[in-house]
């Protein structure tokens, strides 16, 4: 079955290999959910669910290839058990380009179990240092339009007293720079980060993190410092919507993000840049692409698991078409976002060709990516115990 490609007009044969190109660290993420509350010391609670899936770098490499935008990644692999799923899931269900990628023997996998509790998460990793840096691993990256990176002191864009970084070998071979930022445990938000901008088409942090590096008290005071730095500046703000300045075109837009009952935020800001770049890529408006990078963003968090709640072309398709059906007679709210997202009807025909659904984030299933009929699901009978193995769907 031929898959959905959202890039099918704008590709040539002597374009780049790629759309994305990425690297990082893969984490095997345990996720349980259903906490009523986080545990106390010396006591035990359960869960209502549990699940498993690669996580890290992983959420953004398979929530970009479900979008359709073909995605390479390049990140360490242990020779456990662990490693061996991580591979797997990324290579033959989420088909993620592996050929950057090494596996090393004797390096156990990270590993974070994380919490949902009460819309929100926490996390306990456990992991050792990669046995080689991303930019010896992958020596010349792969030709690609786009490559997202982590701004980072360990490994920075334009450091004069090391090689030359992967990202940046990248972008002289034409690739746009998609920055992303994590947490500072050490709590010094140091604004030199931002230094490394300066190579980068855009930036997109959340709220918290614009806020710490550039020192202000607002997101959108936040957003305009980084504007300064950046073409293309993106602040996230979790329900609150997003905002974002494209200097090069002089747009500037706010969008809302969709309600919905947030279930767990695992991966939401990875897919919700994975949207962006796909929008960036298509051209877009921006307000288009803030629209769309924040329903992505919204569908995921509306399952449990992490990577593999990253909506594909089904799922968002099943939603556009809920929307605009109900437009005349859900009020206020539905009309102005069938209105918002309007701009969908030229992208999700009636049964999508190809499209993929999100999978149920456990250790023994796999997602409904195989052969199917266009615009069906296969979803699990009611009386399919969810924890029962299944094979493994192929791609054709």
């Amino acid at each position: 079955m031929q898959a959905y490609d959202p890039l099918a007009d704008e590709r040539t044969p002597e374009g780049p290999q790629f759309d994305v190109f990425l690297a990082g660290t893969v984490f095997l993420d345990i996720i349980f959910t259903g906490l009523p509350a986080m545990p106390a010391a010396g006591t035990e609670i359960w869960a209502e669910g549990m699940g498993s899936c690669p996580g890290g770098i992983a959420n953004l490499a398979i929530a970009t290839s479900r979008l359709g935008l073909r995605t390479s990644l390049a990140a360490a692999f242990g020779d456990d058990d662990y490693g061996d799923f991580c591979w797997r899931t990324l290579e033959e269900q989420e088909s993620v380009d592996l050929s950057r990628s090494r596996r090393f023997e004797h390096w156990h996998s990270p590993v974070t179990v994380s919490m949902a509790v009460d819309r929100d998460r926490s996390m306990v990793t456990h992991g050792h240092p990669a046995p080689m840096a991303a930019s010896e691993m992958i020596g010349k990256p792969p030709c690609s339009k786009a490559v997202i990176v982590p701004l980072s002191t360990e490994e920075p864009l334009d450091s004069p007293d090391s090689p030359c970084n992967w990202a940046e070998l990248a972008r002289r071979d034409g690739a746009l720079i998609f920055a992303d930022v994590g947490w500072d445990p050490s709590g010094a938000w140091s604004r030199s980060l931002l230094d490394q901008l300066a190579l980068c088409h855009a930036f997109m942090p959340n709220a918290v993190e614009a806020m710490a590096y550039t020192g202000v008290d607002t997101p959108r005071d936040a957003l305009y410092v980084i504007a300064d730095k950046v073409p293309v500046a993106v602040v996230t703000d979790g329900a609150n919507g997003a905002m974002a300045i494209d200097s090069a075109t002089g747009e500037e837009a706010f969008v809302p993000a969709p309600r919905v009952t947030a279930l767990d935020p695992t991966g939401a800001g990875d897919v919700f840049g994975a949207g962006f770049v796909l929008g960036t890529l298509c051209r877009w408006p921006l307000s288009d692409r803030l629209a769309f990078a924040q329903l992505c963003a919204a569908l995921a968090v509306q399952q449990f698991g992490g990577s593999l709640a990253a909506p594909g072309w089904g799922d968002i398709a099943d939603w556009w078409h809920e929307v605009r059906d109900s437009a005349d007679h859900s009020g206020a709210y539905g009309s102005s976002l069938a209105r918002r997202y309007a701009f969908l009807d030229k992208l999700v025909p009636v049964e999508p060709v190809g499209a993929v659904r999100r999978a149920a984030a456990t250790i023994a299933r796999y997602a409904d990516v195989g052969p199917q009929l266009p615009g069906t699901r296969q979803d699990r009978p009611d009386d399919e115990d969810p924890d029962t193995p299944r094979v493994p769907a192929q791609k054709e």
